[in-house]
């Protein structure tokens, strides 16, 4: 039987406050455990909570780069369970009356565009962290993380692969980065992503019994969890058994999810508005605001560099994957006003230097503006394209500027036409045999010909004049 996959996701995305979303307590990652939980976040009696507009101001702004409907009003409910990591024994959330309805997201999967909806995208407080290490046998609990704000939002079950799911995460990833609402540091937690997954035989309307893969927290983890329980659901049922409705977790080690709990209906949360918390009213002007202070989202410059640099769209997906290397881009370009000629060297050389060296473009050595003084040098042609990599590695390296290596290491591009003519009339006359063969029609010794003379250049002959000198005394 076929069968084919169903995926929905989940993704929390905490919000850049400098304080958490109920109270005045911070957010910065790392304290000490319980330095960051005040009287609000550890539940103490007689406290109440206190909306923090930030928080609200950035779920409108990615409603609003979503296509969504941003609610003029929303509620805030309790959602009642019992964890030692939430010490109210309730999360502050939003149910019915979220605060950003609808909207889609388009991802490109092998050169196809897709377009996933999304249900809605909420706000919530954050639960703390159990600790199991090093207790001996006990549980700490760290209530930094409680009343951190969240941005829960929540896709329709549209993806069909894991591949697609990903190219999703990927998507929403950079596009909460662009907007400036979340680091998106996964490593840390600021990003976070659940897996709603079932299968059904393929043509099937009705949709399969769901199982929730909960906290990965990287795109290669949710790869891997997907597949893995695809495949463990289909084996299930091929093998005559049923798919029960639970929450998984993903053991990396082992390369396999395995169960949780069973997974909780919206009743078994029992939720109601909190009565602490008038509903969120948000008026007109304000969502006209935060319209306003928009940056060019990924969508739009990659349709401007189609249309303005003449890109491809694949060259352009790649380049506005995050802000940090369509900035880096268009500041080289900016200098050297080749756009195909940038988009290669910053997709091939820089992309692939960053992740050899484990590192982002933040940390890049090679400034935008030194790449663009190297690239020039090719313009000019001072260099040429493979002495270019030389030089690079070099800059890379901390050895200077493009102008000063060149100068140092002596690689300037012979373009002499004088010199580069007795050096080919060396290699002619040393070469007797092979150019009576290639004048006797053998083209392909052109190439010989060409090596030839770059290594007596030691790689610095002017590539398009030596070309043109040696077709010229060849056919002479």
């Amino acid at each position: 039987m076929q069968w084919e996959v169903v995926i929905g996701l989940e993704v929390h995305a905490q919000l850049s406050t400098e304080s958490k979303i109920f109270s005045g307590a911070a957010t910065a990652f790392g304290a000490a455990p319980n330095a960051q939980a005040c009287a609000v976040d550890i539940a103490l009696p007689g406290v109440l909570p206190v909306l923090n507009r930030g928080a609200v101001d950035r779920a409108i702004r990615f409603g609003l780069a979503v296509g969504a409907e941003v609610r003029k009003r929303s509620v805030f409910s309790r959602k009642n369970y019992f964890y030692p990591d939430l010490p109210k024994g309730y999360q502050i959330s939003q149910f019915d009356l979220p605060v950003v309805l609808g909207g889609e997201i388009a991802i490109f999967v092998d050169g196809v565009e897709k377009t996933v909806r999304l249900t809605r995208a909420h706000l919530e407080e954050d639960a703390g962290k159990s600790l199991h290490e090093d207790f001996h046998g006990m549980t700490g609990i760290d209530l930094n993380r409680a009343g951190t704000p969240l941005l829960e939002i929540v896709s329709e079950p549209d993806m069909r692969s894991a591949k697609e799911a990903v190219a999703y995460a990927k998507e929403l990833h950079s596009l909460v980065r662009y907007l400036d609402i979340c680091d998106g540091n996964m490593q840390e937690g600021s990003f976070r992503c659940d897996a709603n997954v079932s299968v059904r035989p393929k043509g099937a309307e009705k949709f399969g019994t769901r199982c929730e893969i909960k906290n990965l927290n990287s795109f290669r983890f949710l790869e891997r969890a997907i597949e893995y329980e695809v495949s463990r659901q289909i084996d299930v049922i091929e093998s005559g058994g049923v798919i029960s409705q639970e929450t998984r977790l993903y053991d990396s080690v082992k390369d396999e999810t395995r169960s949780m709990r069973s997974k909780e209906e919206a009743h078994d949360y029992r939720y109601f508005p909190d009565p602490d918390l008038l509903p969120l009213e948000i008026s007109e002007d304000w969502v006209e605001k935060a319209r306003h202070s928009l940056p060019e989202l990924p969508h739009a410059k990659r349709s401007r560099y189609v249309s303005e640099f003449g890109l491809s769209s694949y060259d352009a997906q790649v380049l506005t994957s995050s802000k940090e290397i369509a900035a880096y881009f268009e500041e080289v370009v900016g200098i050297y006003s080749d756009p195909k000629v940038c988009a290669n060297w910053v997709m091939v050389e820089i992309s692939g230097w960053l992740n050899k060296s484990g590192i982002e473009i933040a940390d890049c050595p090679i400034s935008s503006r030194s790449l663009a003084g190297l690239l020039v040098r090719i313009g000019d042609g001072t260099i040429s394209g493979k002495i270019a990599k030389e030089v690079f590695e070099a800059m890379w390296n901390g050895e200077g500027e493009a102008d000063a290596i060149i100068e140092s290491k002596g690689l300037k591009q012979i373009s002499d036409s004088g010199a580069l003519e007795r050096i080919v009339d060396e290699i002619i006359s040393n070469n007797p045999s092979q150019v009576a063969d290639y004048r006797g029609g053998k083209d392909k010794l052109f190439a010989f010909f060409v090596g030839q003379a770059m290594k007596a250049t030691k790689g610095q002959a002017n590539p398009a004049q030596l070309s043109e000198i040696l077709k010229k005394k060849l056919s002479a």
